[in-house]
């Protein structure tokens, strides 16, 4: 159940934690958010109650989709190509859109760094799409990058934002003090410094745009998902070309229908 509140913006991402790349938009927009994982990965310890407490801190609002699958039921459902349960899933995101009137929608960019990433984009679109179809109202769309540099910003007509000296702060303190990411968040302060993560670039999103010109072949997953076969943590190897994209156009499909 979503509160009654006036809610303008809604954030749709693959897994909890990546809802710390935008927080100064997540404290200024206090949006929806919805997580289709829970975070557990091959380890099998979610992580979606770290992301309630930010999401809280923040003044944003959990949705009903919240840790919807286990990363290793997710990496299954695009292996076997089910269309159903993630059909389901942009229903209700979609439901929500309409019923709150969302104006705009930011979420997880296709990268083919981490299949959930992007099918989350999919699924986004797919969940804007319908919203807007049941609605008469445009929703505006964008994504943020979970990779590289958070300051490399140049997309047209990207939405950037330089946070002051408390957001900052307050970015650095959440994403310090959300567990399981410390050694992830430490890696990338360490690697990039603290500064470019003062910048948040939300990009357009043209929903139409072709899925194999935005991926670099073989995507990384590709080659993560062999060595991680390899040591047994996953029994197939999930491929763009055999299981991402045949899905990916099914949705974009069932949407349009």
């Amino acid at each position: 159940m979503i509160p009654q509140v006036s809610v303008r913006a809604a954030l749709i991402i693959a897994h909890p934690g990546h809802e710390l790349r935008v927080h100064g938009w997540l404290e200024r927009e206090r949006p929806v958010v919805f997580v289709l994982t829970d975070g557990s990965g091959h380890g099998g310890v979610p992580r979606v109650s770290s992301t309630r407490s930010v999401v809280h801190r923040a003044g944003a609002i959990p949705g009903p989709v919240l840790g919807r699958f286990t990363d290793r039921q997710l990496y299954e459902v695009i292996l076997d190509g089910r269309i159903d349960p993630l059909a389901e899933v942009v229903d209700t995101i979609a439901g929500v859109l309409a019923e709150l009137e969302i104006e705009h929608v930011a979420g997880d960019a296709i990268e083919g760094f981490n299949p959930s990433h992007d099918l989350c984009r999919v699924l986004a679109d797919a969940a804007v799409r319908e919203a807007s179809t049941r609605t008469g109202r445009a929703i505006a769309s964008y994504d943020f990058p979970l990779e590289g540099r958070p300051d490399a910003c140049h997309a047209a007509g990207c939405l950037r934002r330089e946070l002051d000296e408390s957001e900052l702060a307050r970015k650095l303190a959440a994403a310090r003090s959300y567990p399981e990411m410390a050694d992830e968040v430490e890696r990338a302060i360490g690697r990039y410094g603290v500064e470019p993560f003062r910048v948040e670039c939300l990009r357009p999103v043209d929903p139409e745009t072709d899925l194999e010109s935005m991926i670099e072949e073989p995507p990384f997953y590709e080659r993560h998902g062999e060595r991680q076969v390899a040591a047994g943590h996953y029994r197939r190897v999930l491929r763009f070309r055999e299981h991402f994209l045949p899905l990916a156009r099914s949705l974009r499909t069932l949407v349009r229908a």
